[in-house]
């Protein structure tokens, strides 16, 4: 299965979701590339969409394997295995730790374009545009719990098996319609996987309003 753009992606996502049409769901998308996702959903189930922040914690020599992720509330989740794996010291890791509070923090101001849509008694659909290791998902997760939701729903176009299990145990639901035994890539099951500027995603934040 190859998906055209993030967009198709969350449009298949939302003929699963149909079920949630009901319940007035709050659809969040994990900037930047969860937004679009987040947006299609509500297209076709309806409810509301919101950002919710996170940022994934890169080994510094392999930016795009996550040793960790942290987000809003003071989150943080730690990838053990990936730490362990790849030697990463204490210093390093707090290094890259703060260089992303820092992004994190900028984002905030950036893309936040109205006050957060409170989470308490309802349903949440956590919208990105893949896992991998599932370390950005799980921090969404524990920051969406802190809020006292209803249900939490994790809704992704593609995983890994191994964080789709991880993510099993932390949500309610979990709805990804694509999952390859060997994933080399989220971007690889795209044809457009462009890298969205903040721009874009403050456009398809404020339409969404």
């Amino acid at each position: 299965m190859i998906y055209p753009n993030r967009e198709a992606a969350g449009r298949a996502l939302g003929g699963v979701l149909e079920h949630l049409r009901a319940t007035d769901p709050l659809i969040l998308g994990l900037p930047r590339g969860g937004v679009p996702v987040a947006v299609a959903i509500r297209a076709v189930i309806g409810g509301e969409v919101d950002v919710l922040l996170v940022r994934k914690l890169g080994v510094p020599w392999q930016p795009e394997l996550a040793m960790g992720a942290i987000g809003e509330d003071g989150v943080r989740v730690l990838n053990a295995d990936v730490v362990r794996s790849t030697g990463v010291s204490p210093e390093q890791f707090a290094e890259v730790e703060r260089l992303e509070r820092t992004e994190l923090e900028r984002r905030r101001g950036v893309l936040r374009v109205a006050a957060p849509i409170a989470l308490k008694d309802r349903t949440v659909v956590i919208a990105d545009d893949g896992m991998a290791t599932g370390a950005t998902a799980a921090a969404a997760c524990e920051i969406a719990r802190l809020h006292e939701p209803r249900r939490v729903v994790v809704a992704i176009p593609v995983s890994s098996p191994e964080a789709l299990q991880r993510i099993r145990s932390l949500a309610d639901e979990v709805v990804c319609p694509l999952v390859p035994h060997h994933l080399g890539g989220v971007g690889g099951v795209y044809r457009d996987f462009h890298q969205l500027d903040d721009d874009e995603v403050v456009a398809l934040l404020t339409e969404s309003r």
